[in-house]
């Protein structure tokens, strides 16, 4: 994945989890990323829509998780995050070329090999574990 929503739908998560129950501001979050808050709210509307958390807006407002941490996979926030395959996107080599006319195929394989590595591992831990790395230090 070439950008940071994974990192940062994996921050705001966490944060919800650790403050259990409370709800959070989207400035306080932003705070805590060291993000603009506009970009922040942006993603908690798309974690939103996505069923990961619940989000009132306006005074008494905030976010907390839809659902239990120990119910989220890894695996579930990086498929809901994903934009572009792990390792980027192919070319548009050159077809006389013996490698330009093969060269997507075999990185096509390549890229869901090590896409499918990466999520067989997420699929191993959940969010509440991910966490939990946290408690020590709050």
């Amino acid at each position: 994945m070439n950008n940071a929503k994974f990192a940062t739908a994996i921050h705001i998560l966490t944060l919800l989890d650790l403050s259990e129950g409370e709800k959070l501001s989207s400035e306080w979050i932003a705070g805590s990323i060291n993000l603009n808050p506009a970009l922040v709210r942006k993603e908690i509307s798309n974690l939103r829509k996505l069923g990961f958390i619940f989000s009132k807006e306006g005074n008494g407002g905030g976010c907390t998780l839809a659902r239990p941490s120990a119910d989220i996979l890894l695996s579930d926030i990086y498929k809901a995050v994903r934009q572009a395959p792990l390792l980027g996107r192919t070319n548009t080599p050159n077809p006389a070329c013996t490698v330009g006319r093969q060269i997507n195929q075999h990185l096509d394989e390549l890229y869901t090999e090590a896409e499918l590595s990466l999520t067989s591992k997420l699929e191993k831990k959940t969010l509440r574990e991910f966490s939990r790395k946290f408690q020590t230090e709050l």
